[in-house]
Formats: structure tokens, sequence, C-alpha cells
């Protein structure tokens, strides 16, 4: 094989990579007058794991986000950035994020052997933070 297939062959096989190692997000408002919302910076869009953080935030839920990306090519932090890219994206600027599901040592090994791969999924809400509660004095 000369050289020029060779960096053909490999040029394809990165490509290839690189569509698998994708994460796709799919987003639906939860309040249609979250539409009206600016985009926010991916890096501007702040993570919350419990409900509970968001305890002195006045917040609307904005969509629900699904993201789904390959097991073996996408990490949890690929996921984070999905999310947080599509929740700027839709107005949201934070994130409410129950749970990543990952797939299981058998699933990656049954994947691996059947050659279907796995997927890695999280489901989360795409929140907009309009400021602190007012806390009242007695």
């Amino acid at each position: 094989m000369n050289n020029r297939k060779l960096n053909y062959l490999l040029l394809a096989i990165a490509g290839l990579l690189l569509i698998v190692a994708c994460v796709t997000t799919k987003g639906i408002y939860l309040d249609p007058s979250a539409q009206h919302y600016a985009p926010v910076p991916p890096d501007s869009v702040r993570i919350f794991t419990t409900e509970s953080e968001l305890d002195s935030l006045n917040y609307i839920r904005v969509a629900m986000i699904e993201a789904t990306g390959s097991g073996e090519y996408t990490s949890q932090t690929g996921m984070l950035n999905a999310l947080r890219k599509k929740a700027g994206a839709l107005g949201g600027n934070g994130v409410l994020l129950p749970k990543i599901n990952e797939p299981g040592a058998g699933a990656k090994v049954a994947g691996a052997f059947l050659g279907t791969g796995t997927e890695r999924k999280g489901n989360a809400v795409a929140i907009r933070v309009l400021g602190r509660k007012l806390i009242e004095s007695q």
C-alpha cells in the first residue's frame, strides 16, 4: 500500500471516529415563553446535580434535553458539554442533571463482541435562573 492510499485510509478512519464520537442532543421546550430568551454561551451554563441546589434561586424550567453518544468514544465530559451547549442554545443558563446512564461492563463487552457498540444516554432539564429568592424578614 503506498503512502497516498494509507493517508486516505487513515483520514477515513479518523472521520468515522469523529462521527461515531459525536453526541446528539434533542430538546423540547416546556415553557413556550422560554423561546424568547437569548442564547447563552455553553461555558456560562451552570450544572446543578440536585434540585436542592436550586432552593435559594428563582428559576423556570425551559426545556427537556436528551443526549446520546457512543459508549466507547464519548466521555462524561463530552456528554456534559453537549448538554450545556444545547441548554444554552435553548435559552437556559443552567442544567438540572439527574444522571447519565452508563453502559455496564457486560454491555460493553457484548457490544464489542457483536459489533453493535453501546450508548451513553443522559436526560436533563434546561433551566433559566432568574435570580436569588428574596428572604422575608420576620
